[in-house]
């Protein structure tokens, strides 16, 4: 403490402020808390440009309207409840920046994760280093590596992931008569892409595939045609194709320009959720087999989710986004759904806390129970397949319908049947 009547400096005066607040605060501990109205802050990194900005924004406004949302229930521990985020421009090498940004200067309370694996795994070693709980967005297999105990992710592929994401196109694929003998896997040489075409390589030695092409391509490709050239060259029954938004539609536009024609083809294609690609693309897309996590069938009408979809799809159009945000919406609104739910049950702001709730618990979201694995990745996988059918023309309205994409795997949420050969779908 500074001597009476001395002058203060800046960082002088902090000092005994800091301390005069700690003692009001020791003295008046219980009713300040009682009537604090500082928010609870939560930061994270997002995609609004680059690559995954159009699903990032998408992912943003669902974030939105959560915080609108549960503040108007009362906020958190009977605190209102603050967004802060950052754009991430799809660049992996701004990730780290961020997160430390978030913690010392914006010291927020908590953190949450990016969208997709390859702006997730660069935030880890802050996260790991810092010891907060970390809840990714449609993160593939990130945490196979570090096994951080206060990861979780929101992404239905499950305790082993990797397999998870193609599983059902090799099932559905292997369900046919004759059954397929050799798979091209085709990949984007970038964190997500690998992962994934791991997990695809896994599935076609479990089915017995001969692979007869298994190559990456630099993620800056813009050319994909003299890969498709090189793929039907090996005429494989199957090609299995991992790859980011800009990527998916230069692969569908070459694979029709070409003429390709195997018995199945897509698997791990990101972006061709997006209304706005699926529009583009527009008949390009028929007989496409290929992941997805929510559509609005009627048998993943859970709790919560048509009444966010409504408020959504309401303010997609002047906020610039997917104007339908099946992909993103659900994912993203759930991310935070189970955050607060753990706060809740802890009535607490601690990690760790935080975290041990979050491995015991089951949470109750917009994609139904969720429960988590001791990986932080979900439970029980529920990656869906989906083909696309009757596509017709550019018109975006045709994807609100169900008709243009058919639910194929898993069987309980099923809405139609595989198309097969892809010739046939076309």
């Amino acid at each position: 403490m500074m001597p009476y009547g001395a002058k203060c400096g800046s960082l002088a005066c902090a000092g005994s402020r800091a301390v005069l607040a700690l003692l009001a605060g020791a003295l008046l501990a219980a009713p300040a808390a009682a009537q604090s109205g500082e928010p609870i802050k939560i930061g994270y990194s997002m995609a609004m440009t680059g690559g995954l900005g159009p699903n990032g924004k998408s992912a943003l406004l669902a974030q939105k309207i959560w915080e609108e949302d549960i503040n108007a229930k009362g906020g958190l521990l009977g605190r209102p409840v603050k967004l802060i985020y950052y754009d991430d421009q799809t660049n992996p090498a701004t990730v780290p920046g961020i997160y430390t940004k978030l913690l010392d200067v914006d010291k927020v309370d908590l953190i949450i994760g990016g969208y997709g694996t390859n702006m997730l795994a660069p935030a880890m070693p802050v996260v790991m280093q810092r010891g907060k709980v970390f809840i990714g967005l449609l993160g593939l297999g990130v945490n196979t590596e570090f096994k951080y105990p206060k990861y979780f992710v929101m992404i239905p592929s499950g305790p082993d992931p990797k397999p998870a994401f193609t599983q059902g196109f090799f099932d559905l694929a292997m369900a046919q008569d004759p059954k397929p003998k050799t798979v091209a896997i085709v990949a984007a040489d970038a964190e997500f892409s690998a992962n994934a075409s791991d997990g695809a390589r896994e599935n076609a030695k479990k089915a017995g595939l001969n692979i007869v092409y298994d190559k990456k391509y630099p993620p800056a490709t813009t050319d994909f045609a003299p890969i498709v050239r090189a793929i039907a060259a090996t005429n494989p029954d199957l090609v299995n194709i991992n790859s980011y938004p800009p990527d998916s539609v230069g692969m569908v536009r070459a694979v029709n320009e070409i003429g390709l024609k195997p018995k199945m083809i897509g698997g791990g294609m990101v972006g061709l959720q997006n209304t706005a690609l699926k529009a583009q693309l527009g008949p390009l897309l028929n007989g496409i087999v290929n992941y997805d996590f929510w559509l609005p069938v009627p048998k993943m009408m859970f709790p919560g989710v048509e009444d966010l979809m409504k408020k959504y799809q309401a303010r997609a159009p002047s906020e610039g986004v997917d104007v339908l945000g099946y992909y993103m919406a659900p994912q993203a609104y759930a991310q935070l759904q189970v955050l607060a739910q753990a706060v809740e049950a802890t009535k607490s702001l601690n990690d760790d806390k935080i975290a041990g709730n979050m491995h015991s618990g089951t949470f109750k979201t917009v994609l139904g129970d969720v429960k988590f694995a001791e990986s932080g990745e979900w439970a029980q996988s529920r990656v869906l397949q989906i083909q696309f059918q009757n596509v017709k023309g550019n018109d975006p309205a045709q994807f609100k319908e169900m008709g243009t994409q058919i639910v194929l795997t898993p069987t309980e949420y099923a809405s139609g049947k595989l198309i097969y050969p892809y010739e046939k779908a076309k």
